[in-house]
């Protein structure tokens, strides 16, 4: 099966997640990837846990793509970039912004020989603004963004999110917007310029919480487990000691609910007989409903409401989430063996192309792995090339 972007070169100055999450998610879909790459290396690389000398996130947010490594401040590396972006479809960058500029290869830089080109920048905060060069790192985005101030009980010191919110936020809108540019380099024969930034990711991704203030100018407030509009909807705890997350989004699964757990008062209960009315009396509803649950196992009561149709789920761990029969049904996880033989297991892409898994045709590649082969459509014989590495301009 050919790749819907095979043909598509995407050059990616990427560091860390957010730019090499979209350069993968391009890749996947069969972009020619090349990862330009200072002499050191993707920080990322560093990153643990490290697995045979390797890090084993920088695998993962790098397959598929092609590493070029070359000193971006000498004027001959410099050179090189620009005769590869000459023949660049899309530009992924993740550094703070003037640094593109500085090294020559900003937008207007490269627009002067690419005028077609699209031209992605994530940032922290944007490409203008006065917090523009404020350094732009996920957990102070989820301060600054409003996210945290949702998260956790009312005058608790808020949780941060066990996941990389605004760095994976990020990098999607990269994607969609590098993705929305290539078709109109297609369709329309012109270029674009994308400027993506974590904090605006975030707060565009908080649908209920911005619509609610600036809809009402009520400031959205932590809500613990509730939810901001519905009720009962959060997490329970059960006999087990284990968590279960239930929502009853509409009158027929809170009536289903009340019957499972013989609480068919309230469904009958003036208080609590619309959506609207259970989110109001929240308080009076949902302490009758945990004291009922808490006297249920958590696999006996998931059961019991999955074959009545409302929404539950028991709180996995990650081992239970990635082996459960469903998973391994639909190949979630998946093997790839690197040039040694060694089988690395990893998550496979989450999109089905005519249901099927889409093939991890490569690992990521060494730093600079590919930089010869890459140096070569642009002229760069073995002995230049062999140059370049003696003059420490490239690997």
């Amino acid at each position: 099966m050919t790749k819907p972007l095979e043909g598509i070169r995407v050059v990616e100055f990427g560091n860390f997640i957010a730019g090499p999450f979209c350069g993968m998610l391009l890749a996947d879909m069969g972009a020619e990837v090349i990862k330009i790459e200072p002499l050191t290396g993707d920080l990322a690389r560093a990153i643990p846990p490290i697995i045979d000398g390797k890090s084993a996130a920088f695998i993962t947010l790098n397959r598929n793509k092609k590493s070029l490594a070359l000193d971006l401040k000498s004027t001959h590396g410099r050179s090189l970039a620009l005769e590869i972006l000459k023949t660049a479809n899309a530009i992924i960058e993740n550094n703070r912004p003037g640094v593109m500029q500085r090294l020559g290869l900003g937008e207007k830089d490269v627009k002067k020989i690419n005028n077609k080109v699209v031209y992605t920048s994530v940032s922290g905060f944007g490409q203008t603004g006065e917090l523009k060069n404020r350094a732009g790192i996920n957990l102070i985005i989820e301060a600054l963004s409003g996210t945290l101030s949702v998260m956790g009980e009312k005058g608790d010191i808020p949780p941060r999110p066990g996941l990389q919110t605004a760095d994976i936020l990020g990098a999607m809108f990269a994607t969609y917007s590098t993705l929305a540019g290539l078709i109109g380099q297609i369709k329309h024969n012109q270029g674009m310029i994308a400027d993506v930034s974590l904090i605006e990711a975030s707060i565009a991704s908080a649908v209920w919480e911005t619509t609610e203030y600036l809809s009402s100018g009520i400031i959205p407030e932590q809500l613990g487990h509730s939810h901001r509009a519905s009720a009962p909807y959060q997490l329970f705890e059960t006999n087990d000691k284990r968590y279960i997350a239930i929502g009853a989004p509409s009158d027929a699964h809170f009536k289903k609910l009340m019957d499972i757990l013989d609480l068919n008062n309230l469904s009958e209960n003036p208080k609590f007989i619309s959506y609207s009315s259970r989110k109001e009396n929240e308080k009076d509803l949902v302490p009758v409903v945990a004291n009922k649950i808490k006297d249920w196992d958590s696999s006996d009561l998931e059961i019991k409401l999955t074959e009545a149709g409302i929404p539950c789920g028991c709180v996995r761990n990650y081992k239970e989430a990635l082996n459960n029969p469903h998973s391994i049904q639909r190949q979630l996880v998946t093997e790839i063996t690197d040039d040694q033989g060694i089988q690395i297991k990893t998550i496979r892409n989450p999109v089905l192309i005519n249901n099927k898994p889409i093939k991890i045709d490569s690992l990521a590649p060494e730093l600079g792995e590919h930089s010869f082969e890459i140096l070569s459509q642009v002229g760069v014989d073995k002995n230049v090339f062999n140059k370049l590495v003696s003059d420490g301009i490239a690997i």
